[in-house]
């Protein structure tokens, strides 16, 4: 075996060299044409000839974001009337039922709308009024860290 009768499997090409000579299909003017900008120097990419470059157009960004803030995913007890067959609703429940789509962010309990049934609730945080209709509703409101 030698190295010449050696066959790759995949196909290299051989990389182009311009500028070498008329007979090298790429001499000369090295496949730039005649004269002008793009013949003698990289343009950089913000450049729009004369026009004012994108970067200059767009408005500057303004504010901050506040890295302490806390974000929830907010439930109304007239969706748990939804649920069937529990008695007690967890943030899994919740998760799984496809009332919350994170598992890892914590739920807040609002009270939009009215509770038909008792239920023992367990979420992160209730706001004053879900509370309240929750136990009006002969239910309880359970805290989870």
């Amino acid at each position: 075996m030698q190295i010449h009768n050696i066959k790759v499997e995949y196909p290299r090409r051989k990389k182009r060299r311009i500028g070498r000579g008329i007979g090298s299909g790429k001499g000369k003017t090295a496949g730039r044409g005649t004269k002008g900008q793009k013949a003698r120097e990289k343009i950089s990419l913000h450049m729009e000839g004369g026009q004012t470059p994108l970067h200059l157009r767009l408005p500057k960004l303004k504010g901050f974001k506040n890295p302490f803030k806390k974000e929830w995913q907010i439930v109304n007890v007239k969706d748990l009337n939804r649920i069937k067959g529990v008695e007690e609703v967890t943030p899994q429940l919740l998760f799984e039922r496809g009332f919350v789509k994170e598992k890892d962010i914590p739920i807040k309990i609002l009270g939009e709308g009215e509770l038909k049934k008792p239920l023992l609730v367990k979420a992160h945080a209730f706001s004053f009024s879900a509370k309240e209709k929750i136990e009006k509703a002969g239910g309880k409101a359970e805290v989870v860290s």
